[in-house]
């Protein structure tokens, strides 16, 4: 789990220093000086972007860029060398790499970058033939070879996909494009909270005064275009849709924000500060304050007060930026926190406490189920084997596990049977108010298992008859009576949160739930954390409930002096005083 985040990480920081290299020769006089140490960006980037969105789309902005360039008649022989060594060097670096081979060559992601390759030399080619024939003749060699280029490109891009050679692009991928995507084919997908789209408010929250900003820079760069500044209007135009997509593209559009930012802010203080400054000049030398005075169009006490006012804007943002850091981005996910009423901080540390449980209560070769989320903790924190993790690739797997936590008790059973499943650990957050629990993931259980298992589980079984999602006595039966529900409210209707609140109260939902008074036939209780975040039960072995537990001397009934009634004689049994009728004959009284 912490390598992965690393390895993320890693992703993020090394494009975005490559890009920095990749711009070196439009400015310095060394051409290999900046595309060389840029190959660190296709070796490490192509290696984490396989299963990373953010880094394919970084990858794919410079080759965007270098086309940006030949559209608008900036292609130099500058950006032809600094691409072409990125792209060779970078690639054949990358495919070094085990875990990624020939994907940079194979998967759609990375087939721009090829293609922009390719246009490159066609590109340098047609320059050297343009300095070389006469105008007549390079025109018919030119849309002779234009169309035949086309066309090939067409016919081999058609056989390679049909023969599988090159890769579709990934559901990951796709949502980028078209957001409803994953929630219609996907569910799995869609159900990552990182896959969900951002709103206004963490707009607000992570970039504060940049949201300002950010458009002012972008107007500023497109008044002076340079190589440098169209390659900054793309990352910045790209990274604020891809981010408005998904909120974990946050991270791709942060330092785009903060470089746009500092041209807006740059812009402004230099222009202010002039105004500033001619009053000081005045006094010392007339001559330079008439110029000044000629190219300022505010009074210095506006410059003054304007300074002073953006000043203030950014010393808030850098404490906005550190108690954001230490509040939302510092805290590990495996412990909690929260405030009290007086405002004291208070940890819950169910999450370690159960996975220790697991590691010194649990066989070592014990199975535990749980939903893919807490995947990698269990593995990491409690060394048990689990049956889905934060490796979200075997979807019919996942919802298998979907399948069986929206099933009935009884049917659950001979899922958990089949997969040797020993343990159950859900999480529930109706004592303290937990919101990111498993009834709020329930229904994309119910979703994805939907998608593999159509005929056993639907999601409108699971809403009220006017399309509600209730946990209380209104719910859907189908909701009361699922796995998940018994393992998340397993004698919670006995609790009692408040003297004055009834039993059974959730304070996720707010609702007291509709099932109480249940019992559990194929699980046992066997660990509940401190605040009921984590429960735990072991799964029955099928001796335990199909008949008594009974020791072997103990399954013999013993004998006894009983002895039945019956004789030989009296083998058969009759009823005394049976009326008898004889066919054929009529009663005395009658006439």
């Amino acid at each position: 789990h912490h390598s992965q985040e690393v390895c993320q990480g890693t992703a993020g920081i090394v494009p975005r220093m490559s890009f920095i290299l990749l711009l070196l020769p439009h400015k310095q006089h060394s051409l290999c000086k900046g595309p060389i140490y840029n190959t660190l960006h296709p070796h490490e980037g192509q290696s984490k972007g396989e299963s990373f969105p953010a880094t394919t789309i970084l990858i794919n902005l410079i080759p965007l860029h270098v086309l940006a360039l030949m559209i608008t008649g900036r292609f130099s022989h500058r950006i032809y060398i600094a691409y072409s060594i990125v792209y060779c060097v970078g690639t054949i670096l990358s495919m070094q790499v085990s875990f990624v081979g020939f994907q940079p060559v194979q998967s759609s992601e990375h087939m721009l970058a090829l293609g922009v390759f390719g246009l490159c030399q066609i590109h340098a080619c047609v320059d050297f033939l343009r300095s070389k024939m006469s105008h007549e003749h390079f025109d018919i060699l030119f849309k002779a070879l234009l169309g035949f280029l086309l066309g090939a490109s067409l016919f081999v891009g058609i056989i390679l996909s049909i023969t599988g050679k090159v890769s579709p692009w990934t559901g990951r991928f796709y949502s980028l494009l078209d957001p409803s995507y994953a929630k219609n084919h996907i569910p799995i997908i869609a159900s990552v909270s990182e896959h969900q789209p951002t709103s206004w408010a963490s707009f607000y929250f992570d970039l504060q005064i940049l949201v300002f900003l950010f458009p002012a820079g972008l107007y500023l760069c497109f008044t002076k275009l340079t190589d440098a500044n169209i390659f900054i209007i793309l990352y910045g135009v790209t990274s604020i849709y891809f981010a408005g997509v998904m909120v974990r593209l946050m991270l791709v559009l942060a330092p785009v924000m903060c470089v746009l930012s500092g041209i807006t802010v740059s812009h402004l203080m230099a222009k202010y500060i002039r105004s500033v400054d001619s009053t000081q000049t005045k006094v010392q030398d007339p001559k330079k304050a008439k110029k000044f005075e000629q190219q300022s169009t505010v009074s210095s006490e506006t410059a003054i007060a304007f300074v002073f006012v953006l000043s203030f804007l950014l010393i808030t943002y850098t404490f906005h930026c550190t108690w954001v850091t230490s509040e939302a981005y510092s805290s590990p996910s495996i412990v909690l926190g929260a405030r009290s009423h007086d405002g004291g901080r208070i940890i819950f540390d169910d999450f370690r406490e159960a996975y220790y449980w697991l590691q010194m209560n649990t066989p070592e070769d014990a199975k535990i189920m749980s939903w893919w989320d807490y995947g990698y903790q269990i593995t990491a924190m409690a060394n048990r084997t689990i049956l889905v993790d934060n490796n979200t690739w075997n979807n019919s797997h996942i919802a298998l596990v979907g399948k069986a936590m929206s099933s009935p008790e009884d049917k659950a059973y001979e899922i958990m049977t089949s997969l040797d499943v020993d343990y159950v650990l859900v999480i529930f957050g109706g004592v303290i108010g937990y919101s990111g629990d498993d009834i709020n993931k329930f229904l994309w259980m119910v979703r994805i298992a939907e998608g593999e298992h159509p005929k056993d589980i639907r999601e409108s079984d699971f809403f009220t008859d006017r399309g509600e999602f209730r946990v209380d006595a209104e719910g859907a039966p189908a909701l009361l009576n699922c796995l998940m529900y018994k393992l998340s409210y397993y004698r919670f209707g006995e609790l009692k949160l408040d003297y004055r609140g009834a039993a059974g109260y959730d304070r996720t939902r707010n609702s007291v739930i509709g099932n109480k008074d249940f019992e559990l036939t194929y699980l046992e209780e066997a660990y509940t954390s401190e605040h009921w975040l984590v429960r735990i039960y072991r799964v029955k072995k099928p001796h335990e409930f199909n008949r008594p537990n009974l020791k072997e001397d103990e399954r013999v009934f013993p004998s006894t002096d009983y002895v039945s009634r019956k004789t030989s004689k009296r083998k058969k049994g009759f009823i005394k005083n049976r009326p008898v009728v004889v066919k054929g004959k009529r009663n005395a009284g009658t006439k």
